[in-house]
């Protein structure tokens, strides 16, 4: 028997034995494993939304330029936050993403320039920039890598969607945003809730560079803001009628699908941790 004849569920269990072990040793030995492993998740991801985008007619993101625009956000947020380079070298995205614009001008057979150009820069608003964040998470408390806070948002994450997959295909029976998501349920979204609040608890004996109430918060923004990245995403592919962002990890779709959740949950946990 092949994977892909394998059930949904045996795929995502296969898949999780073989990808999180080298994620966790990725995260763990070094900043610059880290860096590189979510570099490329963080490239890959943006390369599907381009993909994504340009199957709808008409669409002709600058998916290369884009995508290659998002690498240098991520190794200047990565060098800037280490350390290693001063705040000042930000300044160098201002032309970097202004030549989007250069670029767009002497595309001759693109009949919808604005929109394209609006597409290419939303690919690096709703994928480079969290995964960017990332990295300002990993070092959010001082220029010192701190592997601890991204493994525990992965754990959160991780208890999170397997407690709505589980209790929602045990229990689901109410729809939480049908329009949307026909298959998400409130029940679901329960079990993810009380899975996350569990790992919190457990992170909080463990993981002693975060208090409870941090860790115990942040689980609360991934699960609620976890939960609307997810339909995002489901809302952006519904729009253009296709399931999964891609068929890259079996039983888990692309990198754009398995870490929706993130997307939007970064920002609100690096405010979190910045400002509280």
């Amino acid at each position: 028997m092949g994977l892909k004849d394998m059930s949904n569920l045996m795929q995502r269990v296969i898949a999780a034995v073989i990808a999180v072990p080298f994620l966790i040793f990725c995260i763990q030995f070094s900043d610059y494993t880290f860096l590189g492993l979510f570099l490329i998740i963080g490239a890959l991801a943006q390369l599907e939304f381009y993909k994504l985008i340009g199957s709808m007619e008409g669409n002709l993101p600058l998916t290369f330029f884009g995508t290659f625009c998002g690498i240098v956000m991520h190794l200047l947020t990565f060098f800037i936050e280490k350390g290693v380079l001063a705040y000042q070298n930000y300044y160098i995205l201002s032309p970097l993403l202004t030549l989007i614009f250069f670029i767009k001008l002497y595309k001759k057979q693109d009949v919808n320039p604005f929109q394209n150009i609006a597409y290419t820069f939303l690919g690096l608003i709703y994928v480079a920039l969290p995964f960017a964040l990332l990295t300002v998470l990993a070092f959010v408390k001082n220029e010192n890598y701190d592997p601890q806070i991204i493994l525990g948002c992965l754990f959160l994450l991780w208890a999170s969607d397997s407690g709505a997959y589980f209790a929602g295909t045990k229990f689901g029976k109410t729809k939480l945003f049908e329009r949307v998501s026909p298959k998400k349920s409130w029940e679901g979204s329960i079990g993810g809730f009380v899975s996350a609040m569990l790992v919190a608890f457990i992170l909080g004996k463990f993981f002693t560079n975060y208090t409870l109430i941090e860790w115990i918060s942040i689980g609360v923004i991934i699960v609620v803001a976890g939960t609307y990245g997810d339909l995002v995403e489901s809302l952006f592919k519904r729009s253009i009628n296709i399931k999964d962002s891609a068929n890259t990890i079996p039983g888990h779709g692309g990198f754009l699908d398995r870490f929706d959740g993130l997307l939007l949950s970064i920002p609100f946990i690096i405010a979190l941790l910045k400002l509280v």
